[in-house]
């Protein structure tokens, strides 16, 4: 296992993710905008899935009840989240490095990563390893944070390393051989009210924004999502967001 990637959360942050994985707004509609870029990009009715950075198992339970013939396994550089991941799946779910991921060749229709890339000094050595565990034309579904002037405390509770510009995502998918189908900002319509929270007000004493809010906060904010996600799912590009979802093909040689 290559040693250069950190234990980037710490173990408080593993349990707060899976306290709230299934209930919190942003979540769910992270979660249900990867499932969107599936379907829309792979039209099969059964896929090997690999969530590389797969934190406590939350994409993987929720996928699993609804495409039960689809086969999912979950990977994690830390025990913590691969244990409370376990407690909430019966899919396969490996500790080891998304640097080295432990599979073969061409195992995977699909590739999923939330969130991880930016935790890892080097994310180049993670996209050419997710190229090589891809089959000729799966697709990767990425989100990273967006935004280097949007760096906050949350950036710093979870370990982050840096933000991203839609650019520089698409620049790093190509580099590896990628083709892009797809990259766009989101999570625009609450931009606001996270600027104001990281920006201007100070910052929370619990560190991260891992948590759940009121159930009328919780409401509002998953139907701006959902909103977001329809207009994502017709193929809009939204100019601004605090992340960037990107969906890139790897392509059958000709």
């Amino acid at each position: 296992m290559i040693s250069n990637q950190a234990d980037t959360f710490a173990d408080s942050e593993h349990h707060a993710m899976a306290a709230v994985e299934d209930t919190m707004f942003y979540y769910i509609g992270l979660h249900r905008l990867l499932e969107t870029q599936l379907l829309s990009n792979l039209n099969q009715s059964t896929l090997s899935v690999l969530d590389a950075g797969c934190g406590t198992g939350g994409f993987i339970k929720r996928l699993k009840v609804r495409y039960p013939k689809w086969t999912f396994t979950g990977l994690d550089y830390s025990a913590v989240a691969c244990d409370l991941a376990r407690q909430r799946t019966a899919e396969t779910i490996v500790q080891g490095s998304i640097l080295e991921l432990p599979f073969a060749d061409q195992s995977f229709d699909a590739v999923v990563t939330a969130d991880v890339l930016y935790h890892l000094p080097d994310d180049s050595v993670a996209l050419k390893e997710i190229y090589r565990v891809l089959k000729p034309g799966g697709i990767i579904v990425m989100n990273l944070p967006a935004h280097r002037w949007l760096w906050s405390y949350h950036d710093v509770a979870v370990s982050g390393l840096r933000r991203y510009t839609r650019r520089e995502v698409k620049q790093k998918l190509v580099a590896v051989g990628f083709k892009v189908n797809f990259c766009s900002h989101w999570n625009t319509l609450l931009l606001p009210l996270i600027i104001l929270k990281r920006k201007v007000m100070a910052a929370p004493k619990e560190g991260s924004d891992v948590k759940t809010y009121s159930p009328l906060l919780e409401w509002f904010c998953g139907i701006l999502l959902s909103i977001e996600r329809a207009a994502l799912s017709l193929g809009i590009r939204l100019p601004l967001g605090s992340s960037v979802l990107a969906v890139a093909r790897k392509m059958t040689k000709v």
